[in-house]
């Protein structure tokens, strides 16, 4: 061993950086990403393929799979309204709070999401929350019920799809926009048929994204639904509370589930990178 020591002070093996931070970066990925996914596919299969498959037939993995379809559904048109609308505002115009507003769409990238399960919980709980009085005057029931897991999701996902479209818009400029006016289209036809074309490609990334946040999420929706299983349980909080039942194989089959949508959404969005590279090539040079 000291001999392999002194060889390498020696100076005559000096590996090269073009080598060394590729393979570097190669081994943290497969130990921290790949050798837990191998391991989640190994324990789903680990009783061969018919078992794996009727693990698909339990109740409440149906109710989860619902639960976090019907959220889904809620949160990413929610967020691309918002994402579209800020994303404007912010590239187009010039008002007073700006900053703030921007401040305000990057706050879910700072706090905890658990931080936000319990502000929810603090506005809205019924027994002792800022607004619980109104809430349960109006006959409402958000916390540990499907509108304050749909809440949580929103707020968790609504960065994405103004953080992909404000640089776009940006990079555009709005001559083209200008143009549209003084030909006398009114502010919706500049959008629909100007703005929102230009920044398409951004508009399908930021959606991909969303999606997949929403779908993962975990931690303030567990604060908010109460975890009751068949009732406000989502995938991910299926994934843990079938695990802490010892019913492995199960929870490794939803993980899996969970996995291959995380997979579908990369493919998605390599794809999308791929052919904006190759819109962006094929340009024409002013």
């Amino acid at each position: 061993m000291r001999s392999l020591l002194r060889f390498l002070r020696s100076g005559k093996i000096r590996p090269s950086a073009s080598v060394l931070i590729p393979l570097i970066a190669g081994l943290y990925v497969a130990v921290i990403i790949l050798l837990p996914a191998l391991e989640v596919v190994s324990g789903a299969f680990a009783k061969g393929l018919q078992p794996f498959l009727d693990n698909f037939e339990s109740e409440e993995l149906h109710s989860a799979v619902r639960m976090t379809l019907m959220m889904t559904a809620i949160a990413v048109p929610a967020n691309t309204i918002f994402g579209l609308s800020a994303a404007t505002a912010i590239a187009r115009r010039q008002f007073p709070g700006k900053a703030f507003l921007l401040s305000v769409i990057d706050l879910p990238f700072s706090i905890s999401p658990v931080v936000v399960g319990l502000m929810l919980v603090l506005l809205y709980s019924p027994t002792n929350g800022l607004l619980g009085g109104i809430v349960t005057s109006l006959g409402w029931k958000i916390i540990f019920s499907w509108p304050g897991m749909t809440l949580a999701t929103i707020i968790v996902t609504f960065p994405f799809m103004a953080r992909e479209v404000i640089p776009l818009l940006e990079e555009e400029g709005w001559d083209q926009e200008e143009a549209a006016r003084t030909l006398g289209a009114s502010s919706w036809q500049v959008f629909w048929k100007v703005t929102l074309p230009s920044v398409r490609w951004a508009v399908l990334y930021g959606l991909i994204l969303t999606t997949a946040r929403a779908l993962g999420e975990f931690g303030a929706v567990a604060v908010v639904s109460g975890n009751i299983a068949g009732q406000t349980q989502t995938l991910p909080l299926f994934v843990e509370d079938a695990y802490k039942q010892y019913d492995t194989e199960l929870a490794y089959g939803a993980a899996l589930v969970l996995g291959g949508v995380g997979l579908v959404s990369l493919l998605l969005k390599l794809l999308v990178e791929q052919v904006i590279g190759g819109n962006k090539e094929t340009e024409p040079m002013n």
